[in-house]
């Protein structure tokens, strides 16, 4: 049996009618424990990757170190108003770029990168940007026609935070981790094997740098195949793990972790991590 394929307009179109807001991005969870477990969850899990990412001096930064910590750059794909850059990438790492094709969210997440300059005490301040020692790049597109490795051929709305003296001169030079996370359902699955291929490439400059997919899991066939679960009202896909595990073969990706999030409240999709290489 043929499953429906994702179209992208659809999507966007469907996620322009929901709030900007946690709640919006969440599917109605966003008010609840749900965003504070996610975060958690995943900025542990790559923690366990990176350790040297960790902001507690440990074995890996001793305390009288005096040596100069590289910048790391981490690209956030599907980033809806920017709830994973905000209270997992920024807490771990120095600059972040911001992709995503639906304008009330992106414009929504600019919002919130200029506040915390303009506004650095109040509440949902993201962490870095009102003195200069982290950036957000805002980009709007959509993973179709995007490739890590040429991040202005998606619009670029602004850069907020650190600028470094040349503020072009890190375009093009590949992200240490590529977070892909709730939004990969919207690719159909030629769609998905093209990005994690672009992705791919880009981790070539980079040999320690990872791919991150965190999304939802519906589970196998009966008889142990692959299996995917279309949704007619976002027009996305819920793939099952070996769905997910044997696009990853396709593209030549070798999986180093994978983890189940604990945690989230009941009735919703298992929910799984990714670390890819």
């Amino acid at each position: 049996m043929n499953v429906a394929e994702p179209n992208v307009e659809e999507g966007i179109e469907y996620w322009s009618t929901q709030p900007a807001s946690y709640d919006g991005v969440l599917g109605g969870f966003g008010t609840g424990s749900l965003p504070r477990i996610d975060s958690l969850g995943s900025r542990l899990f790559l923690l366990n990757l990176y350790p040297e990412l960790s902001t507690v001096p440990s074995a890996f930064k001793p305390l009288d170190t005096t040596a100069e910590t590289p910048r790391t750059r981490a690209l956030d794909v599907g980033a809806g108003i920017g709830r994973v850059t905000a209270d997992v990438l920024l807490h771990l790492v120095s600059d972040v770029t911001i992709l995503e094709p639906v304008e009330p969210f992106v414009l929504e997440a600019l919002a919130r990168t200029r506040a915390s300059v303009e506004n650095p005490t109040s509440k949902g301040t993201w962490r870095g940007l009102s003195d200069g020692s982290k950036s957000v790049t805002i980009l709007q597109g959509t993973l179709q026609g995007f490739h890590p490795l040429k991040p202005h051929h998606a619009k670029f709305l602004d850069r907020v935070g650190f600028q470094p003296p040349r503020p072009e001169s890190d375009i093009g030079q590949g992200f240490d981790v590529i977070w892909c996370q709730w939004c990969l359902g919207h690719l159909s699955d030629i769609d998905l094997v093209s990005f994690l291929k672009r992705s791919h490439d880009s981790l070539k400059k980079h040999p320690r740098a990872l791919i991150v997919v965190k999304e939802n899991i519906c589970s196998d066939t009966d008889d142990g195949k692959p299996q995917e679960i279309f949704d007619d009202q976002d027009s996305s896909l819920t793939r099952s793990d070996l769905a997910w595990k044997t696009i990853f073969q396709q593209v030549g990706l070798k999986l180093i972790r994978e983890q189940v999030q604990e945690g989230l409240p009941e009735g919703l999709f298992v929910v799984k991590m990714y670390a890819l290489r």
